[in-house]
């Protein structure tokens, strides 16, 4: 009786925050948005005391923080990795920090190859994986600086994953992802999905990217490039083996499941519809963990992100194919040569 109501209780408690969330993303303010608006004065209030008493500490390093305004996912892990290769194309040697979201523990860890995602965050493995960068998580992101450059010294530039409201970190540089859907409603935590007020204009020593087709928000930035690479099983994906567009073109024709535990799963389902795939979407929460599959036994094909294979294990899907769909993302060249101007020479 107990694990009924609890599931109930969580079932009632999910529909509640999407039914929120479908506010938060009107073009204009609803009226419980409205209603909620003294709250988010509140919030607007504590958030700018809390950054006014906040020392920026310095790493020691060039760093550039990598972050959103909105709350969920907005395409900040391909963008860290994109920007992971744009700088070593430049000369630099990066290293990540990163909080590590939804891990177990808050201790300083650094990612490794066969870390779990429980206890390192899905977002950072994965970024290890793709870019083969060092990866530090920590919740004090000072900290888990100073063990990368002990554990790593060739490290000479330092990319804060999901960093821009941890006024800790002093930054030569930072980036502002928005997704298609913008700025919402333009209202900040409850009555909206903005972690801090949209600006009037870009922030000294900011650069916007896009994770878009057009332009989401007023602010002048640039637009990633974006479509799918291709797809492979999941234990070659474990393996390393690369993803092909044959393989992915390959599915058209079968009855797939799509799952996606990210942000904003519409987007990756768009994306399987634009390569004229068949499919049962099947939506999960953003980083869920896996620990029970999402689909029914015996489904013959899974199509799912990076971000879900990161938290599968093949033994575990016997029965099932599961193909891994990969992420092209790229950055435009004005956009890389003008984080380039930002960053200093000197440490190269």
């Amino acid at each position: 009786m107990a694990s009924t109501e609890a599931a109930a209780s969580r079932g009632t408690g999910s529909r509640l925050a999407g039914w929120l969330q479908r506010q938060w993303w009107q073009a204009a303010p609803s009226i419980v948005a409205r209603l909620l608006w003294p709250l988010s004065a509140l919030y607007e209030a504590l958030a700018e005391r809390q950054r006014r008493k906040t020392a920026p500490e310095a790493t020691g390093l060039p760093l550039v923080v990598v972050g959103n305004l909105i709350v969920g996912g907005a395409g900040k892990t391909p963008t860290v990795i994109a920007l992971v290769q744009a700088l070593r194309a430049l000369g630099w040697t990066p290293g990540v920090i990163s909080r590590g979201h939804g891990r177990q523990g808050e201790a300083v860890v650094q990612v490794q190859r066969d870390s779990a995602a429980r206890d390192v965050g899905d977002e950072p493995l994965l970024i290890h994986l793709r870019s083969a960068a060092p990866v530090v998580v920590g919740r004090d992101r000072i900290a888990a600086a100073r063990a990368l450059r002990q554990a790593h010294p060739e490290v000479n530039l330092l990319l804060a994953d999901d960093g821009l409201q941890h006024w800790r970190l002093a930054r030569d540089a930072q980036v502002i992802v928005f997704d298609d859907r913008g700025a919402g409603n333009g209202f900040t935590l409850p009555a909206g999905p903005l972690r801090q007020r949209l600006p009037h204009a870009v922030p000294p020593r900011s650069l916007v990217l896009y994770n878009a087709a057009a332009p989401s928000t007023p602010l002048a930035g640039w637009c990633a490039q974006r479509r799918l690479a291709g797809a492979v099983e999941l234990a070659d994906w474990w393996a390393g083996r690369p993803c092909s567009l044959a393989a992915l073109q390959a599915l058209k024709g079968k009855p797939l499941l799509a799952a996606a535990g990210i942000g904003a799963p519409q987007r990756f389902f768009d994306m399987l519809q634009a390569q004229g795939l068949s499919f049962t979407p099947c939506p999960v929460p953003d980083h869920h963990d896996y620990a029970t599959l999402p689909w029914p036994a015996g489904t013959a094909d899974v199509v799912l992100t990076e971000k879900d294979a990161i938290k599968l294990a093949p033994a575990r899907c016997a029965g099932t194919h599961i193909w891994v769909v990969a992420l092209d993302f790229a950055l435009p060249d004005a956009f890389v040569a003008a984080l380039a101007r930002l960053l200093p020479a000197s440490s190269l």
